[in-house]
């Protein structure tokens, strides 16, 4: 099997839209089952001057199995038939395999055309399934498709996939998935929407066309389209991601962020924000917050000085992001909390893990994924280049760990999923500097001349260079420094300023943020008045 087989989705829109929307983010977030198939769900198709009829038979045709869910109404009969009803009819004149779902049981007063319908489906002899709520739609969904899979290609899920999908389903939250009418797809951020289906897809943004983008984020479970209008909306997990304001329709969707001078909170942070947007771009800002409440110190180690932040910022980005992702939306009154203490940084998150993964799980790194929310928990591992859902908790451990600090800690408040992170405290000379900071590598340095080397030196720590001063402290001409520092330019280690006579040279990180850069004239043997080249 090379391709993705597609799976036709068929039932009466408008009564059963939550089941649909649920079995098409079932599908698209599953890991195993997003391997190998695609839900089809002709309101997703793009547009077309087909009848509906027409339209919904066009599309089964391209499908490789089809899907019925039958609940009390029969739909809006089209020739004689509902469209339902049509499409079952068809792929049984195409020999498609299909999956049928049944939802109550057989005691629940269903409109005439229904009764017909299902009383076809036994005359077929067809096994179908029942269900009471979208748990048991997703279990048996997920059961049949993992079945055909194994029967006609041969293809099994590990036992972690089943495991992991088991416990999504379970803590899966109907919050999510909800299609609302509050805001229409042109009203949502449209740069975010576009960000996320290029990352999604791999594909360059400016080559996207509004009809590329739009067809991403339905796929991705973010808008919907309402049956009777024909409009585009955004689902709740696309107000939350991709709405300019999420807190209009959501008072919970944003980030209460406080600073405090000590390590005890008061009444006076120095400090406070109520962060709101589109929530990755709310993570984002969140960092910020912590950027510029805590430290940032300067380490010369061998031929680099670096800034350090107090705090490792891909620690602090996971945190934030696990918050957003696995909180119970559910509960309206409350809004993720961001505390930076003198001591450490605490993010708060409404709501207990999902079960079964319980705080010792966490504390000991032993758990399978599990997300309330795996809609969200996917999109934004697209915004934020976090590619190993639910493994969040052991990245920020180690994180931590090679930051120099000691490993977060996990525990619960009131209600709250509570992470905290401690910080260095008096003791700043613990941090450790990221090898990614480190811009003279060893394999840097084996390139640098015993010259260029004591350059890099005086240049870390702060002076600035001529070459004249260089050639009268080595005792060499000014043409052989020159050329030195000219080496030192072209790999990206020191800036050249000025010209002619006034030419200097300094750490070229130094110059993107001169704001901060303190500038020390070298003072060696030869002390020109102005400097040259």
């Amino acid at each position: 099997m090379t391709s993705l087989f597609k799976v036709f989705v068929s039932s009466v829109q408008k009564e059963l839209e939550d089941e649909r929307l649920i079995i098409r983010n079932l599908v698209n977030t599953d890991s195993f089952l997003s391997a190998h198939c695609t839900p089809v769900l002709y309101e997703y198709e793009p547009a077309s001057a087909d009848k509906v009829l027409e339209g919904c038979l066009r599309s089964l045709n391209n499908c490789q199995v089809y899907l019925l869910i039958v609940g009390v109404q029969y739909g809006t009969p089209a020739g004689g038939l509902s469209i339902t009803h049509s499409e079952y009819r068809h792929a049984k004149q195409r020999e498609l395999p299909i999956l049928a779902f049944i939802k109550g049981e057989r005691t629940v007063k269903r409109e005439s055309g229904a009764d017909v319908l299902l009383k076809e489906l036994e005359a077929d002899g067809l096994k179908y399934k029942r269900f009471g709520n979208v748990i048991e739609l997703q279990k048996e969904v997920r059961a049949a498709l993992v079945r055909l899979l194994h029967d006609r290609f041969g293809i099994v899920p590990t036992s972690d996939e089943n495991l992991i999908a088991d416990q999504t389903i379970e803590a899966t939250s109907k919050f999510e998935s909800q299609p609302l009418m509050r805001i229409r797809w042109e009203d949502l951020n449209q740069d975010m929407a576009r960000r996320l289906v290029g990352v999604a897809e791999g594909r360059n943004i400016d080559e996207l066309s509004s009809e590329d983008v739009l067809a991403g984020v339905m796929l991705r479970g973010l808008v919907w389209r309402e049956s009777e209008s024909r409009e585009y909306y955004a689902t709740a997990a696309g107000v939350v991601l991709l709405a300019k304001d999420p807190s209009a329709v959501f008072p919970q969707c944003r980030v209460l962020a406080d600073a405090y001078r000590g390590s005890e909170p008061d009444g006076e942070p120095r400090d406070h924000e109520d962060i709101r947007g589109p929530m990755p771009e709310v993570i984002e800002r969140a960092i910020a917050f912590i950027d510029r409440n805590t430290r940032h110190p300067m380490k010369v180690v061998g031929l680099n000085r670096v800034r350090l932040d107090e705090y490792p910022v891909e620690a602090m980005r996971e945190g934030l992001v696990n918050a957003v992702a696995h909180r119970q939306y559910e509960d309206a009154g409350r809004k993720i909390m961001l505390e930076v203490f003198s001591d450490r940084v605490i993010v708060f998150s409404p709501g207990l893990p999902p079960s079964p993964i319980t705080l010792a799980d966490l504390r000991k790194g032993k758990y399978r994924p599990c997300s309330r929310n795996p809609v969200l928990a996917q999109c934004l591992s697209y915004f934020h280049r976090i590619e190993e859902r639910g493994s969040g908790f052991r990245r920020m451990r180690e994180q931590m760990l090679n930051h120099g600090l000691d490993m977060p800690l996990i525990g619960t408040d009131t209600g709250y999923f509570q992470v905290t992170f401690p910080g260095p405290g008096e003791n700043i000379e613990r941090l450790r500097v990221p090898e990614q900071l480190m811009r003279v590598t060893p394999a840097v340095e084996a390139q640098l001349n015993e010259r260029q080397r004591k350059m890099m030196q005086w240049l870390v720590e702060g002076e600035e260079l001529t070459s004249r001063q260089c050639a009268a402290e080595f005792g060499v001409t000014r043409a052989v420094t020159s050329v030195a520092l000219g080496k030192l330019v072209e790999m990206g280690l020191a800036e050249k300023l000025g010209a002619g006579r006034s030419t200097r040279y300094c750490l070229k990180e130094l110059v993107k943020s001169s704001s901060n850069r303190q500038v020390k004239s070298v003072n060696r043997k030869v002390k020109g008045k102005n400097g040259d080249a």
